[in-house]
């Protein structure tokens, strides 16, 4: 990995490589991720449910640590095929606590089968996890003008991450508070919080703009 350096005060927030590219503050230590897939929309149901399970399992806990065990977690769990999850019992509960891959804390496997279960409820009485979802995307004038260091140290939530977080617990599934549910937006593209003078901003909203909405 390059050595990256902060820039100037009139880009708090942001490194620059070797070549001079910007790019949000932490993208050095999970560069793959924050480059080609964060902020990138993603429609997909399964690739949804998992996240929000993965977005649980890092409460209390730096992202990069189950990036990193995002794989264990996708052979653990069937790949996040969340009519399978839903599925499981009891002897699988177990079989996950002593999983030395995953974060074995059982109120967290057991949040992530409970929500297996919404998740498929919700599928089959709208037709679509995401679709659904989608629905809670903030509309355009109600993002910030300019996102930088200082909208990101003071935003880990947002009026659109509250309101989704109620929508879902209200249908009965757990580990989804509004913090975690604003990273989930972030991470799904739902927002564009890569900061401004990031090189993947603009690449970001290219692929927003070019994003059908599903549902």
């Amino acid at each position: 990995m390059e050595q990256a350096r902060t820039m100037g005060d009139g880009a708090r927030g942001l490194i620059t490589d070797g070549a001079g590219v910007a790019r949000c503050f932490w993208q050095p230590s999970m560069p793959g991720y924050h480059d080609h897939e964060w902020g990138r929309p993603v429609a997909d149901d399964r690739r949804l449910y998992e996240k929000i399970c993965l977005e649980g399992f890092q409460a209390g806990m730096a992202w990069i640590t189950i990036l990193r065990k995002r794989e264990a977690f996708r052979a653990a769990f069937d790949d996040f095929d969340f009519e399978r999850v839903a599925r499981y019992t009891d002897r699988d509960v177990e079989r996950l606590m002593g999983d030395p891959g995953i974060v074995r804390n059982r109120s967290k496997i057991l949040s992530a089968i409970n929500n297996a279960r919404c998740a498929r409820a919700l599928a089959e009485e709208t037709g679509s996890l995401a679709g659904w979802l989608w629905k809670h995307e903030p509309a355009q004038q109600d993002r910030p003008a300019r996102v930088d260091l200082d909208y990101w140290n003071n935003n880990p939530t947002s009026a659109a991450s509250a309101a989704l977080s109620r929508a879902l617990k209200k249908r009965g599934w757990t580990f989804v508070g509004p913090t975690t549910m604003h990273a989930f937006m972030q991470a799904v593209g739902m927002i564009n919080d890569h900061l401004h003078g990031c090189a993947c901003r603009a690449e970001v909203e290219r692929e927003r703009a070019r994003f059908r909405r599903p549902g």
